[in-house]
Parts: structure tokens; C-alpha cells; sequence
């Protein structure tokens, strides 16, 4: 595969053709003590909650139908958002009883997942053809699709770039071949937050069982050549920290 950049699309994706699942359970320790109060993913971003701007950009892509995966005041999100309809969209609910990592989480939700599906954490926002992504994966033989940004040559360009560290190495053929959070020497990549994965991924967790989908799938994932990248030079912005958003305010507002 040519590793090319993939800028944003306003081309529709064909309506329901891709369920997202949203990961928006965490504790959001980095904005505290906004977070005591209210969960992250409500947290508002140019006067709404940036969940809501998640969505919004889900559905201009033609995502449609999201699975939120809440467990840290959830039930606030679920009063704000209700089934989506307001909103133009079809929104699910999954309530961790306890906190069980990303893989857990997903384990907890099996049963509303597609066999296919977008995963988007819930504090990340990336402005990236969607449509496009949804179809690379479909005609890639792989369990996982990971779009990995690429820092722009010129880091001084990119707010981010400065104190984000590469997480993840991509080959030639556009073949993730190591994710690591520590030591980025060597890597050239950094994980976007955003993800296209198999259900089948999920067998062999138990129910109840605490996962890193990081740091306990993706590792086997890559040993076996089934995780590939795709690349973008679309900025992403991370609203779990303060720098982080103020840089989407600036963008949103």
C-alpha cells in the first residue's frame, strides 16, 4: 500500500454504512476539577458539548447510528443526547459497571457492536474523510485500520506536533509494524484516536475482564501483519487537556 495523505472530504457517506462506537467513560483526570462535576466528553467547546461536536461530524460524514461507551457519569450524557433524534442522528447507550479499560469496555458492548465498526475516543477530534476510510478498510484484509498521523515537516505549522510524541511505526506497505505510549525512537506515526475494527477482535476476552486495547490486542494484532495504517496529515486535537483545548476552541469557534 502507498502511504498517501488523506485530507477531509465533504463527500457523504452512504447513510448507516458504518456504525461509530464513541469511548466515553473515562475519569478525565487531566481536566479536573471541571470533570468533578460533569464528564468529560460534556465538557463545551465553542458554546456545546464536544460530544456534540463529535457527532456532528459523524453525521456529516453519513455515520449515523453511535454506540457511546459510558460509565463516568454517564447518565448526563444520556439525558443530554437521548436516542440522537434531535440531532439528526440514532444514538445507544453501554454502561460500564466498572472502569475495564478500552478493550473491556468494547467486550462490555459486544452485543450492540456491528461486525464492523468506527472507534473514536471520546476526548479526540479529527476532521478526516470518513467515507474513505470506511472503504480502504473494506477493501484491505485486515482486522484493523488505524489512521496514524503524520507530523507536518514543518512542526512549527502544527500547535500539536510540539507536544505529541510518534506512538506508532508504519512500513512501506502501510502495515503498522509497532504501538508503543513510551520511547517514540524510532516511530513515525502517532495514533489519531480514531480506529476501524473487527467484533472478531473481541474473542477472546471474557465478559467482565479488565482490557487495554493498546497495550493487551493491539501488540498480537501487529505480530500477526493485521493492523494497517492510514495515513493523514489532518491535524487532530485532543480535548483531555487543557493545551489541548484551548487549540480546538481556537478551531471550533
Amino acid at each position: 500500500m502507498r502511504l498517501v495523505d488523506r485530507a477531509g472530504s465533504n463527500e457523504p457517506m452512504a447513510e448507516n454504512s458504518m456504525q461509530a462506537v464513541i469511548l466515553a467513560g473515562g475519569l478525565g483526570t487531566r481536566m479536573r476539577p471541571i470533570t468533578e462535576t460533569i464528564p468529560k466528553p460534556m465538557i463545551a467547546v465553542a458554546g456545546k458539548p464536544f460530544l456534540q461536536h463529535q457527532l456532528e461530524l459523524l453525521r456529516g460524514a453519513g455515520i449515523e447510528r453511535t454506540l457511546l461507551l459510558v460509565a463516568y457519569l454517564g447518565e448526563q450524557i444520556q439525558e443530554y443526547f437521548g436516542d440522537g433524534a434531535k440531532f439528526g442522528c440514532k444514538v445507544s447507550y453501554s454502561f460500564e459497571p466498572l472502569p475495564l479499560g478500552t478493550g473491556g469496555a468494547l467486550k462490555n458492548a459486544e452485543a450492540q457492536l456491528q461486525d464492523e465498526f468506527v472507534l473514536v475516543n471520546g476526548d479526540t477530534y479529527l476532521a478526516i474523510d470518513y467515507r474513505g476510510l470506511a472503504k480502504e478498510f473494506a477493501e484491505v484484509d485486515c482486522s484493523a485500520l488505524i489512521v496514524a498521523y503524520e507530523k507536518p515537516v514543518t512542526v512549527l505549522q502544527d500547535i500539536l506536533a510540539s507536544i505529541l510524541s510518534n506512538n506508532l511505526d508504519v512500513n512501506s506497505d502501510g502495515v503498522v509494524t509497532a504501538y508503543r505510549k513510551r520511547n517514540p525512537e524510532g516511530l513515525s506515526h502517532i495514533d489519531a484516536g480514531v480506529i476501524v475494527l473487527k467484533k472478531e477482535i473481541l474473542g477472546g476476552l471474557r465478559a467482565g475482564q479488565k482490557c487495554s486495547l493498546e497495550e493487551e490486542i493491539f501488540p498480537s494484532l501487529i505480530a500477526r501483519g493485521e493492523m494497517r495504517a492510514w495515513v493523514t496529515r489532518e491535524p487532530f486535537y485532543d480535548m483531555g487537556s487543557p493545551a489541548g483545548l484551548a487549540a480546538l476552541e481556537e478551531k471550533l469557534k
